[in-house]
């Protein structure tokens, strides 16, 4: 899984003109699913991002999580992440997930930032959306889920090999 995780001001998303979701300071993600991950993948991707400390303290440094300044999470499902376009002008999407498995992570995703205790919303799974946001800072961060399963693996003692 990929997040592109932006700290805002604000964010919303709008379905056929429609607000379904919307969220005043915290974070707005947008979310690829690949056609190898798995249930681990959401659920440490959800943990990751809720445990980032991107927001300031009150000394200004970037040192507190989502929750701890009562922001809300606004997630969009965004299967572009996964655009190859290593040859030619035209991406590929053939390592995003399929639409069964990606829909099923995605709200896996979801569900573990509410467990987490965040205010969550989402946009509509497989439909066009026009997205809002004021970035704040501006702070953007990337996660991919291979990349942060190999760390822990790297931690843990174990072999950490490259996909």
């Amino acid at each position: 899984m990929k997040a592109c995780i932006q700290r805002v001001a604000w964010a919303r998303v709008r379905v056929a003109g429609e607000v379904v979701g919307e969220v005043g300071p915290g974070l707005l993600v947008l979310l690829g699913v690949a056609q190898r991950d798995e249930v681990n993948d959401a659920q440490l991707l959800a943990e990751k991002t809720a445990g980032l400390r991107i927001f300031e303290d009150f000394d200004g440094k970037m040192n507190l999580a989502v929750g701890e300044v009562d922001g809300g999470v606004l997630v969009v499902s965004q299967f572009t992440l996964l655009a190859d376009c290593r040859k030619g002008r035209r991406p590929s999407f053939t390592a995003a997930a399929p639409s069964e498995q990606a829909e099923r992570l995605y709200q896996l995703y979801v569900d573990t930032l509410r467990k987490l205790g965040l205010r969550t919303a989402a946009g509509r799974f497989r439909e066009h959306m026009e997205v809002e946001l004021l970035n704040d800072g501006p702070v953007t961060i990337l996660l991919d889920s291979v990349e942060l399963r190999l760390s822990r693996r790297g931690k843990s003692g174990g072999a950490a090999t490259g996909t």
